[in-house]
């Protein structure tokens, strides 16, 4: 087997401002464990399509050796909020030790610059792995073995919900901004070209989202992708806002997702990853349409899968 390469050392976790699932983690206190150090923010498709994996590790391995540290860095204003993060902790079933890095200190000091990113420690604290992005599951978990010593067949997982892997052979969506700061390819309300995107309304584009404050208002998406997702909340907290996903002028039917019905409807109680389609047949080029009729909504990133 390879030998893994060192990296150098396992950075300090004291800019964390709070920790859930755990007391806080020093490298000292971790030495002699194997850790996976894994980066992640509750909005971000591409680490919600690991975190079965992730898991499944955490487990495996806990008694081995092995303890996973999960580091939320928000993407998003509303990620900085312990109160979501718990929430998002709890709805996603994340029981490993999550530092929280609203400042991006641990980020610093680890120069990461990618999420999801996973680094992995050997028991003496240097760093002998790492992995940008989703995938390599196979290797990152043979990985693990080595440094645990440890050996036998890999995880095996039925992921399901947001953690189910993308259909790459048909995605030709990128994820796609609406705030001022990242947004490209909005166009005028009408024939959208695929990966253009339009609203009608009384829409604020806003730094980081576009925002609907009141009445009435449509976002639109020409896609090529089985999923379709948008992050978005309501604009005042604890209310919610009702809206209805369209697909091509019709009700999505079978290809409806998550947080939708039959019928495209579903309503807005909290900022977070919304799935609004998922496709059973065959791909094409279709337009979601999402209406908000009483407005109150901030929407900032859609994404696909």
């Amino acid at each position: 087997m390879e030998t893994l390469p060192s990296e150098g050392r396992l950075a300090s976790f004291e800019g964390a401002t709070g920790w859930l699932n755990s007391s806080p983690l020093t490298p000292e206190e971790l030495r002699g464990s194997v850790v996976l150090v894994d980066f992640w923010t509750y909005t971000c498709i591409n680490w919600l399509r690991t975190l079965a994996y992730v898991r499944a590790w955490a487990d495996r391995y806990a008694e081995q050796g092995l303890v996973v540290v999960g580091v939320h860095t928000p993407e998003f204003p509303f990620e900085r909020d312990v109160d979501n993060v718990t929430r998002a902790v709890a709805a996603m079933d994340v029981r490993y030790p999550v530092a929280l890095d609203p400042d991006y200190a641990v980020w610093d000091a680890f120069a990461n610059r990618y999420w999801p990113a996973a680094y992995l420690a050997d028991a003496e604290g240097q760093i002998r792995h790492h992995h940008f992005g989703e995938g390599a599951y196979d290797e990152q978990e043979r990985a693990i073995q080595q440094l645990l010593g440890a050996d036998g067949e890999l995880v095996s997982v039925e992921p399901e919900g947001f953690e189910v892997q993308a259909d790459w052979a048909s995605l030709r969506s990128p994820e796609s901004y609406l705030g001022s700061q990242q947004g490209q390819n909005q166009a005028e309300p009408g024939d959208l070209s695929l990966n253009q995107w339009s609203l009608e309304g009384d829409w604020a584009v806003e730094p980081r989202a576009a925002v609907l404050a009141g009445g009435s208002g449509r976002v639109s998406f020409r896609f090529h992708a089985r999923d379709a997702h948008l992050v978005m909340g309501p604009r005042a907290r604890g209310s919610g806002v009702p809206f209805r996903a369209l697909l091509d002028g019709e009700a999505p039917g079978d290809a409806h997702g998550l947080d939708v019905d039959e019928n495209g409807r579903g309503e807005l109680s909290e900022p977070r990853l919304h799935q609004l389609i998922r496709q059973p047949g065959r791909i094409a080029d279709r337009t979601l349409v999402l209406e908000f009729p009483e407005g109150g909504v901030e929407a900032y990133c859609f994404t696909f899968g």
